[in-house]
């Protein structure tokens, strides 16, 4: 599900909570009953401008009896932060949630049909739309741009407003109290979180002359070694480059790297290896060379396609692909650069000598990287490939060029053209289709 256009207002008065976060432990009613909540579980999902806490499973002591639950058995209250817009001291102010479904599951997990499943959880799905509930924070500070990595400490907070009740015997009735309602008692998480497709994601790490590149993978669910795959390669943001503590945050921060998992964003249901390396905020030139070593041994490990390799990026990332691209074009099919850096006129020739297609997009009133660069790397690009005799034509097709308007972005970072981008599977379709000879 995809962030609805424009800002929902705040679904309720601003509160304080009592703690940032919250060390992950048991749970019990106020009375200290033994049959109360077992256990609270946020479980989150990436959306196109990142994570957040998408439902909530509640715990208790026996199999819950769905027919007495509804949308407001329970109220969800969440951190308004989001590290793109608020200072790191709005963190513990917290805004309701709006319940979407309620409905009963036998595991700490949504269902798709959000139809109840018997079992001991309760499952609370939360609107997507809502302003709170972004699990990515501010990580070390200050640098040339501040770090980000996902929150460990989730401000999260429940409420349970009406009995729930077991499932009833043979007689007439709702079945036992499993849990008094305790409307005035707002409890934390209690485990840590289901991280939807982000969980699903392998950690490794690349070591050569002496610099480290940490990365996550992720191989199709029924991947076979005798096939061969897509491979997409995300290339994240400066703010998700690695800084000692926040491994795993270029799943989480932005949609590119979940995104090729599922067919409601990519519009086909291929399988697709994909790649997330971090960096180190080096440097285009000496990052790209790790990039293409890590992808020589990572080809060689999993079954890739290698006539169908591709890059994507954020921001920062476009260094590493503009190099990498020039440095090894046999490697690359085509790549997508959203909101990044310009090229410049020695990688367009080795760029265009290999004829890498590229599709190029930016934000009209980007604030951090002024949209004149993506204009400059589509012109000369372009002008590369008429020096070696491309008609307009071809050199329109190999070089494709978006810009977005204010509109088109469903949160105001005109920064984050990954969002537009993203939301229009047929960009991401185009780079899919792309093979080379």
């Amino acid at each position: 599900m995809r962030l609805r256009k424009g800002l929902i207002p705040l679904a309720a008065t601003l509160v304080l909570a009592g703690a940032s976060g919250t060390a992950y432990g048991s749970a019990s009613d106020s009375r200290g009953a033994t049959d109360g909540i077992r256990s609270i579980t946020p479980i989150t999902t990436v959306y196109t401008y990142g994570q957040k806490v998408s439902a909530v499973a509640i715990e208790y002591a026996a199999t819950v009896n769905p027919r007495t639950l509804d949308t407001a058995t329970f109220s969800v209250t969440d951190t308004i932060y989001n590290f793109r817009f608020n200072p790191i001291e709005d963190l513990p102010k917290l805004a309701g949630r709006t319940v979407t479904h309620t409905y009963t599951n036998g595991t700490p997990g949504t269902r798709a049909d959000h139809r109840s499943a018997p079992g001991r959880y309760v499952i609370v799905e939360l609107d997507p739309a809502d302003t709170g509930g972004s699990t990515v924070i501010v990580s070390k500070c200050p640098t040339f741009l501040c770090t980000v990595k996902v929150n460990p400490e989730l401000p999260t907070r429940v409420v349970q407003r009406k009995d729930v009740h077991g499932q009833p015997g043979r007689g007439a009735g709702k079945g036992p109290v499993l849990a008094r309602a305790t409307p005035r008692e707002s409890r934390p998480v209690t485990e840590k979180p289901v991280n939807q497709l982000v969980d699903e994601f392998t950690y490794g790490s690349f070591l050569s002359g002496g610099m480290v590149l940490p990365y996550h993978y992720h191989l199709p669910k029924n991947y076979q070694p005798g096939r061969k795959y897509p491979l997409m390669v995300v290339l994240p943001g400066h703010g998700m480059g690695w800084d000692g503590d926040n491994l795993g945050v270029q799943l989480a921060a932005d949609i590119p790297a979940t995104a090729w998992l599922q067919p409601q964003w990519t519009g086909t249901t291929e399988d697709v290896i994909v790649l997330a390396p971090q960096h180190q905020r080096v440097g285009g030139a000496a990052e790209a060379d790790l990039l293409v070593k890590l992808l020589d041994q990572f080809v060689g490990q999993f079954a890739v396609d290698t006539r169908r390799v591709y890059a994507t990026t954020v921001s920062y990332g476009s260094q590493l692909l503009w190099e990498a691209f020039a440095k090894r074009p046999d490697l690359f099919a085509g790549g997508l650069v959203t909101g990044g850096f310009p090229v410049n006129a020695t990688q367009a020739t080795a760029i265009a000598a290999a004829e890498v297609p590229v599709w190029i997009t930016h934000g009209e009133h980007d604030h951090l990287l002024n949209v004149s660069g993506a204009r400059n790397s589509t012109a000369v690009l372009r002008q590369a490939y008429a020096a070696r005799g491309k008609t307009p034509e071809q050199t329109a097709d190999l070089v494709r060029y978006t810009e977005y308007a204010d509109a088109a972005f469903s949160l105001p970072d005109y920064h984050a053209a990954f969002g537009p981008t993203y939301e229009d599977a047929s960009i991401l379709r185009w780079l899919l289709g792309r093979s080379k000879p």
